[in-house]
């Protein structure tokens, strides 16, 4: 599977050309009461309009198809103590077998290998058995999914800058995200904006439905570092695109409808698919570490709905690269002036090439 994209520019794209300034104010750091209450803004082909969520069924033509990423989110994180006592903080990355799993790991000093940890005052300890690049790998007392249910938290992204509430338990979960899915550590967050009636009214618009899987990983959150940003290096997340989303694909594109990724995870996870085979979409399952910026060839979607995301982030890039970086940036211009809100809980856009 290629990790990286080999694309030629005239010039360097620069860190900066992904930059924007965003009013503290203007980050939602609490979901709205209605999931389809949020504001849209449409980037069309002939503009900017300003819409709600709940007219995205007016934006489907019959034929169309929606690509859902159907992960769900883990209790992933976990605070505990070392056998000095120290603080520590845990954020479950990966599960790799029963009682192991990839941490991220915050300690005023980082444990070393043999080191135990403690969690739920003592109920549940762990082992540190080896560092893994950043990563942290531990062998549990227990099963790792049991200690995450009956200790967990719900992971919420760094830039809430707020503690969990009870809430989000059900709120940071996508509606249709999959009871045997449970691997992510953040939600894909255009998702958050679904609820069962909109849901009914895109499939009486004439819309289909079909779905991928992206278990997203807590690098979604990793800033870009590298002022080149051809240098930065993308986190390795799991991902499977079954042979009947890969038909319902095929048949829509015959029919004339459109693709329409719902967030930035199923445009990761259709176009890593497509490249993996030589450019052609096929049912697929593995590691991707794609990364999408401007100059990409874009292989399979045909429109986009998407959150507002960072500035400098790599999903930014991904939108830049779909609708043109100008014109992105215009329309976050736009979204900010407009008093849109922004992230994870914030707003979001329906976006055309």
């Amino acid at each position: 599977m290629p990790t990286r994209l080999n694309i030629s520019y005239a010039k360097p794209m620069r860190l900066t050309d992904f930059s924007y300034e965003l009013p503290d104010e203007l980050i939602a750091r609490h979901p709205l009461s209605e999931r389809s209450a949020s504001r849209l803004l449409h980037l069309a082909t002939d503009g900017l309009h300003h819409r709600s969520v709940r007219d995205l069924p007016q934006l489907i033509r019959p034929n169309d198809l929606l690509v859902f990423n159907d992960t769900r989110v883990l209790a992933a994180r976990l605070f505990g103590n070392k056998a000095t006592g120290g603080n520590i903080e845990v954020l479950v990355e990966r599960i790799i077998s029963d009682d192991t799993a990839l941490v991220h790991l915050r300690a005023s000093n980082s444990p070393k290998a043999g080191a135990k940890l403690f969690f739920a005052r003592g109920q549940v300890s762990a082992m540190m058995l080896e560092r893994v690049d950043d990563l942290f790998k531990l062998q549990f007392s227990q099963p790792v999914r049991a200690v995450l249910a009956a200790h967990g938290e719900m992971p919420l992204p760094p830039y809430l800058g707020r503690d969990v509430e009870q809430a989000d338990n059900e709120r940071y979960q996508t509606v249709y995200s999959h009871p045997d899915k449970v691997n992510s550590v953040a939600a894909p967050t255009a998702g958050l904006h679904f609820d069962d009636d909109l849901l009914v009214q895109l499939k009486a618009a004439g819309a289909n439905f079909a779905y991928v899987t992206l278990h997203v990983g807590a690098g979604t959150f990793r800033p870009v570092r590298t002022e080149d940003i051809r240098d930065h290096q993308m986190h390795s997340e799991w991902l499977n695109v079954p042979e009947e989303t890969v038909a319902a694909i095929r048949e829509t594109k015959a029919k004339g409808g459109r693709v329409i990724a719902i967030g930035t995870t199923s445009v990761r996870a259709l176009e890593s698919a497509a490249l993996y085979n030589h450019g052609q979409l096929q049912a697929w399952s593995g590691e991707t570490q794609i990364f999408i910026y401007p100059g990409y060839d874009w292989k399979v979607i045909d429109a986009l709905f998407t959150n507002f995301h960072l500035p400098e982030s790599t999903l930014l890039m991904l939108v830049s690269a779909f609708a043109g970086r100008e014109r992105v940036m215009a329309a976050y211009a736009e979204a900010v002036t407009n008093k849109y809100r922004f992230f994870s809980y914030g707003d979001a856009m329906f976006v055309e090439r």
